[in-house]
């Protein structure tokens, strides 16, 4: 009897939302998995602190109903429950002395949100008008475009009849917060992308989803466990220094030694078949072996590309009152510094009183002003859109800043981002900022996991990849609309949202 040969071993190099995804599609084929993650815990830029007795995340992420991959991979964590998903979309409106309210109807999309801008108050009468024709024309444009990418959202919206009044009081609700930079200047095509498929699509697809308990415990302790039960290694504090190819096929990955201040490669080899990049692109820039620059086609975008692409930071101001201030799960401002709150009383384990967080996305002016300065400016922001924050006492106040929170989706963004596959088979990349055809969020992340799989699976052939067991994944298909299922027949990338982070949050007192 032939001894049946070992199983394909693949090594995952990054721990966030991308690489949680591609070990965890992989290693339900059967693969075997290396997971070198150079942080003490899973989960990448959604991550959790303690302070005192609080559990802080590093930021407020949210997601949608139409996030069908990243919702794939909370079933998947078996984390369903320990989000909330509103049963229709619902957004309360802030601003110094009054509130608006945008609530989606049951009608069919795009006319489920036609009450809703009707009954706009931040808005003129004319200017809610002005909005219809606007947003029929954006249901016309194609997101995959190379002209778009090319074009700046505020000139195209200006060219539609929204004013300036208009576009801050409306479309930057949506835009700014999803894209990580200031409306005006984001990239029509991913704007498009945005508005097209949450807003103007099916009519649940922009509802809100929250978690119910810490990032940390949703992505990073639940992915931990699960590629336990799955039987994958999870190298924690484990840093890749370089990754080679071999001539005979498969590839070395160079751990950096430990207390290595420069990240030689000095320390441990892992031997692979195949590799998995799900790192931020200047470290994928540095890992890629010489030969393997982007080219699949010749004309994807390379190393150097990559290390053209910038970032915007994200800025948190957290508030803890001696009392409840407001009722509301979350609220948008407008007229007012603040841009979006979350009541994170509940997940942070707070027993007395409630914790506010403030977001500040396109945070470029707040990125390097003392938590001081930010405390005397947002503590009086928020009392003028809580009335009763003016009569509680803060308990306490502090600052987390994500300067590298995501991509900068500016135009010309998209001939940076490369897609999965490289010139080298067997390795692969993966990442927010790849071309997913989404923003840098958690639903580009768990789809550019996905693409990683399947451009590993044809490049290095689908029996290799499902091992001498021939295994398919136990838990059925990913959802549809997320590229499909990765252990199954190899289907085209997808074409087609709250930020997804990608640094470790620098608090301050």
């Amino acid at each position: 009897m032939t001894a049946q040969a070992a199983a394909p071993h693949v090594a995952v190099v990054g721990g966030g939302l991308a690489g949680i995804t591609a070990a965890i599609a992989l290693a339900e084929t059967g693969t075997r998995i290396t997971l070198l993650e150079s942080k003490p815990r899973l989960g990448g830029a959604t991550c959790s602190f303690s302070r005192g007795e609080l559990t802080v995340d590093n930021g407020q992420h949210v997601f949608l109903r139409c996030c069908s991959a990243y919702r794939g991979l909370l079933a998947r964590l078996g984390m369903t429950g320990s989000v909330t998903l509103q049963d229709r979309f619902d957004v309360t409106v802030l601003r110094p002395g009054g509130r608006a309210r945008l609530r989606r109807t049951v009608l069919p999309g795009p006319l489920h949100m036609g009450q809703a801008l009707a009954s706009y108050q931040h808005l003129s009468f004319a200017e809610r008008l002005r909005v219809v024709p606007a947003a029929l024309a954006m249901t016309r444009l194609d997101p995959a475009s190379p002209e778009l990418d090319g074009q700046r959202l505020g000139d195209w919206l200006a060219a539609h009849g929204q004013g300036e009044h208009a576009r801050r009081a409306l479309w930057d609700l949506f835009t700014v917060s999803a894209l990580n930079v200031a409306g005006d200047d984001a990239n029509l095509a991913l704007a498009a992308t945005v508005v097209k498929t949450a807003l103007l699509s099916g009519r649940d697809a922009a509802d809100i989803g929250i978690p119910a308990i810490p990032l940390g415990d949703l992505h990073g302790q639940a992915a931990a466990s699960l590629l336990g039960r799955l039987r994958a290694r999870v190298r924690l504090s484990a840093k890749a220094a370089a990754v080679e190819a071999l001539p005979s096929g498969g590839f070395l990955v160079r751990l950096a030694s430990r207390g290595a201040a420069g990240g030689n490669g000095d320390g441990e080899v892992i031997r692979a078949d195949g590799v998995v990049l799900a790192v931020p692109p200047e470290i994928a820039a540095c890992l890629l072996p010489p030969a393997a620059g982007n080219g699949a086609p010749a004309q994807q975008p390379g190393p150097a590309e990559w290390l053209q692409i910038g970032t915007s930071p994200i800025v948190n101001v957290h508030v803890v009152y001696d009392r409840r201030v407001t009722r509301l799960p979350f609220a948008a401002a407008v007229d007012s510094p603040v841009q979006w709150v979350f009541d994170r009383t509940g997940p942070s384990g707070l027993r007395e009183g409630q914790y506010l967080a403030i977001s500040l996305s396109a945070a470029d002016a707040y990125a390097d002003v003392p938590a001081a300065r930010l405390r005397e400016q947002f503590l009086p922001a928020l009392a003028e859109l809580f009335p009763a924050a003016a009569q509680a006492r803060v308990v306490d106040c502090f600052v987390t800043k994500e300067r590298r929170a995501t991509m900068r989706q500016v135009p010309g963004m998209g001939r940076l981002r490369p897609a999965a596959a490289t010139t080298t088979a067997g390795l692969v990349i993966a990442g927010a900022w790849t071309d997913t055809g989404w923003p840098d969020t958690m639903e580009g992340a768990v789809r550019s996991g996905l693409n990683a799989v399947r451009e590993l699976r044809r490049s290095m052939g689908v029996a290799a990849l499902r091992g001498a067991h021939g295994r398919r994944p136990s838990r059925g298909s990913w959802p549809s609309g997320s590229g499909e299922s990765p252990g199954d027949a190899v289907p085209p990338r997808a074409s087609a949202v709250s930020p997804a982070v990608s640094s470790a949050p620098e608090a301050q007192a």
